[in-house]
Order: structure tokens, then C-alpha cells, then sequence
């Protein structure tokens, strides 16, 4: 694509969060001439838990939620076992970042009284590594913690935890699973690729990055993937997107933001 014809091409923002995350930014984007495209990497299927299995929050100091849906999907099935029930006093909840914890504070079920530790809006990331900050600042660690999450993820938290003395459950509330991109969705993919329009893509995890290279491969679209552009929410993610010749991601291709609509709006306006 020459100069000319690049300047005239659509910006377009390929959204890969879960179904449901993506709509208030897609809306952003396109009212700053953006075209998006709403396409989740990964599916978000909830597990179901016996009830006599089902780790209740009055058993522990603190509840960690690893993600928005951890928390949702954790309230879910305490609904489902025990009906309508008041979070009970005493118990703290902590989340990777303040997105979550006001997701987590509007969720029917949980005390709006109810201490809510996360790392701030100006932290330097909203990851395990930002929240162990938060909660190796206080006083005293809780002594026992429910650490909600999926079936797949990283153990470094909980690690650090126990490392302190810390009784940590693990309990997953959800499975991700790579979305099935069907013709319909491929279509609008394969005529960007036939017009030499590269998107920008959002990638929000590990997984989804995975789940969509192996999308794109599958369907023969790997080589034009390659010569995206890339919006990341971790540094680490860099390692996930495709690299350049000398093995690493190109900063050209690359921006690194938090993981909240408004710093993920402002990598994209940059991209």
C-alpha cells in the first residue's frame, strides 16, 4: 500500500476482550473515526460447583478476584447455592485494579460497606505484581484468603502469599476456552487482508493472544497478522504478538497501556 492510499485507509481496531467488555470502547473509537470490530478471543463458561463444595466468603479475611468476572461469576454461584445472602461483615475483597473493584462494588450481593483493596488509578500496572504491593503494605496480612479466579492462570500471587505465611483455597468460578470464528466472523478479517488494511488489535491476556494466532493460522491469515499493530494491556504480552526479525515485538508496532477503557482508548489514538 503506497503513502497515498495508506493516509486514506480505515483505522481499524480489532477488540479481542471477553463478550460484554468491549461495547462502551468500541463506541469511543468510533466517534474518534475508528472502525471497530468487536471479536472475542475467548469464551468466559462458568463452572458449576456442588454446593457442598463451594468455598463460602464467611470462611476466610479476604476474597482476591483475579478479574471482573471472577467476581461475578464467584456471586453467581453463591446466589445459586445459597440464595440472597449479605456479604458478610469482617470479610475483605481485592482486585487487580480499581475497574474491577467498582465492577465488583456494583455486583447485587456484595456489600457496598465492604472494604475493597486494589492498586490505584495512577499505578504503574493493574496486575498481581501491582495488588502484592497493596497488600504487602498492610499492617498484617490476612491470615486466610479465597483466591478467586479461572482454571487457567498464573500462581504468582498465591505463591507470594503463602511464601508469607498465608492460608490460600484457590477456587475457579469459570473456564476460558478460545472463541470459534466462523466465515461470518473471518469475512470482514479476509477483506481487510485483501486490501492491505492492517488493524490494530487488542490483547488483553496470554490466552487470547494464543486463541487468536491460532484463529488466524487456521484460517490462512497469518503472515497479514504478522503486520499489525498491537494495543497490549502487560508488557509481557509483547512475547504473544507476532516479533520482528531480531526476536522481539517492534515498538513501532507496539503500545503498552493499562487495562482500563480510558488508557486503553488513549494507546489506540497513539497507535
Amino acid at each position: 500500500m503506497d503513502r497515498a492510499a495508506a493516509a486514506q485507509a480505515p483505522r481499524v481496531a480489532v477488540l479481542t476482550r471477553p463478550a460484554g467488555r468491549n461495547e462502551a470502547l468500541a463506541g469511543r473509537l468510533a466517534s474518534a473515526g475508528w472502525t471497530p470490530c468487536i471479536l472475542p478471543a475467548l469464551d468466559i463458561h462458568p463452572l458449576p460447583t456442588p454446593t457442598a463444595d463451594l468455598p463460602r466468603p464467611a470462611g476466610y479475611d479476604m476474597v482476591v478476584f483475579v478479574s471482573g468476572n471472577a467476581a461475578r461469576l464467584y456471586l453467581d454461584q453463591l446466589a445459586q447455592a445459597d440464595g440472597p445472602a449479605p456479604w458478610p461483615d469482617g470479610v475483605a475483597a481485592a482486585t487487580v485494579g480499581p475497574a474491577s473493584a467498582a465492577g465488583l462494588l456494583a455486583l447485587p450481593g456484595f456489600g457496598a460497606n465492604t472494604t475493597v483493596l486494589h492498586p490505584g488509578e495512577d499505578a504503574v500496572s493493574h496486575d498481581s505484581e501491582a495488588l502484592w504491593e497493596v497488600l504487602r503494605g498492610l499492617p498484617r496480612l490476612p491470615p486466610r484468603v479465597l483466591l478467586v479466579r479461572g482454571t487457567q492462570g498464573r500462581d504468582w500471587l498465591a505463591d507470594q502469599l503463602q511464601a508469607h505465611g498465608v492460608a490460600v483455597t484457590r477456587h475457579a468460578a469459570y473456564q476460558r476456552c478460545p472463541a470459534h470464528w466462523d466465515e461470518t466472523r473471518l469475512a470482514p478479517l479476509r477483506r481487510w487482508a485483501a486490501e492491505g488494511v492492517r488493524p490494530t488489535w487488542l490483547i488483553t491476556s496470554g490466552e487470547g493472544a494464543d486463541a487468536a494466532r491460532a484463529a488466524l493460522q487456521a484460517a490462512g491469515l497469518a503472515s497479514w497478522w504478522a503486520g499489525c499493530r498491537f494495543v497490549l494491556t502487560h508488557p509481557s504480552l509483547a512475547r504473544r504478538v507476532p516479533q520482528s526479525a531480531n526476536g522481539a515485538a517492534s515498538q513501532a508496532m507496539v503500545k503498552i497501556c493499562l487495562p482500563n477503557d480510558e488508557s486503553i482508548f488513549q494507546a489506540f489514538v497513539a497507535a
